[in-house]
Parts: structure tokens; sequence; C-alpha cells
């Protein structure tokens, strides 16, 4: 199940969305223009949960105070495909969360869903010194707000079993809490193996989502 887009039209231009899609574009292009360094500038700009929980840089050394990787983790990523995939996603549903929040509060939430994030993974696995990168958590808030504004918005979204593959649009409430059921069986499997030694982050995104559902209703009232 990969969403390609909705049907929820949009007010105002997304100037948000795009530039966060931008920036991030721009920091990877910027990674692979490091050559070998890719994995070092990983290590050292990238969000290390023994870094933080221990109040120490490990070397390669990173921004000053080390707890900045939280922010500057948000905009890296560890390959093309975990950019892109990350991106399309943003731009599914970030766009429409912009529109009901507005720029300046749409950008104040999705840091905080980033932070909050990061903070889930360092708390399940505080001594993991594996880098933790990407925007996914930020995006996981943007998910869980858009489930609980747009629930019965269409998503097409590519079908693929086997040799079949169909374009079929489904109600975003079934998308999505596929999205963060999978999630949660695969953070739960991760615990039996050491959770963040290594490959997706699974409870950043459980933890972003959580906290897209709960601010969006805290940002309510505050909405005009």
């Amino acid at each position: 199940m990969f969403p390609i887009y909705d049907d929820v039209p949009t007010k105002k231009f997304p100037l948000i969305t795009i530039a966060l899609i931008v920036m991030n574009s721009i920091v990877y292009l910027y990674q692979m223009s490091l050559g070998e360094g890719f994995t070092e500038f990983i290590y050292s700009m990238g969000l290390l949960p023994f870094e933080i929980t221990h109040h120490i840089d490990l070397f390669p050394s990173g921004p000053s105070p080390i707890y900045l990787t939280i922010f500057s983790s948000m905009f890296m990523h560890g390959s093309i495909v975990h950019l892109l995939g990350n991106m399309l996603f943003l731009w599914i549903f970030g766009n429409n969360v912009e529109d009901y929040l507005k720029r300046k509060k749409f950008l104040i939430f999705y840091l905080i869903c980033g932070i909050a994030a990061a903070l889930t993974q360092i708390f399940i696995n505080p001594n993991s010194k594996v880098p933790m990168v990407g925007a996914s958590g930020a995006i996981a808030g943007v998910l869980g707000a858009y489930l609980l504004l747009y629930p019965r918005a269409k998503v097409t979204t590519v079908i693929i079993f086997g040799f079949f593959i169909r374009l079929i649009k489904i109600p975003a409430v079934v998308v999505l809490s596929f999205w963060i059921i999978y999630q949660f069986l695969y953070g739960i499997s991760s615990l039996a193996v050491g959770a963040g030694e290594g490959g997706v982050a699974w409870f950043a995104h459980i933890g972003g989502f959580i906290c897209g559902v709960i601010l969006i209703k805290l940002f309510k009232p505050f909405v005009k």
C-alpha cells in the first residue's frame, strides 16, 4: 500500500511544506557531495541517543551543544529512497495540515512533532550509538493530524500484490490506520532484537504520530 495523492484541495499555497521539502533535498545533496565523508557527517550531525542521555559528544564531533542534533537529524537522510519516500508523504499530507494550521503554526507543529519523535526513540533505547536521521518522525506527526482532520478523504494508493498492480482510492482513515498499526507491530518486534540498533526507528514514528494527534487538538482553539 503506497499513497500517491489525495483529493483534498488546498486554499493557500503550501509554502512551508515546499520549503521543508526543498531544505531536506538540499541537505541530502550536500551529504552526497561529501563522497566518503557521507557516513562521518551522519555520525556527527545525526542523533545518537547515547550522546543525549550521557551528555557527551562522541567522535566525530557534532554541533555544540550536542542536543542540536535533535534538529539537524530531522533534515538528513540515509539514502535517496529514504528521502523520496519521506518527501512524498510530506507533500501528500503536509499541504492540507498546513492549510488548516496556517504557515507559522504548521512549522511550529512540525518541529514539535520531530522533537517528540526523537525523544521517544531516545527513551526506548537511551544507549544506542546508531545515528538516527530522517524527517519521518515529524512527518508521522503530520499523518496523525491528517487522520483526525480528514479521515474521509480519499487517498489514491498503489496496491502491489505479486504481479498485480492497481491504483485504488482508499479512505485516509484506512491508509493511515494501516500505517500506524504497521509501525506498532514492527516496533514491538524490534524490542526482541534491540530497538534502535539499526534499520528503522519505529518508536520515533509512533511518538511523532501520537504527538501529532494530541497537538492538533491543542492547536484547534488557536486556528482561525
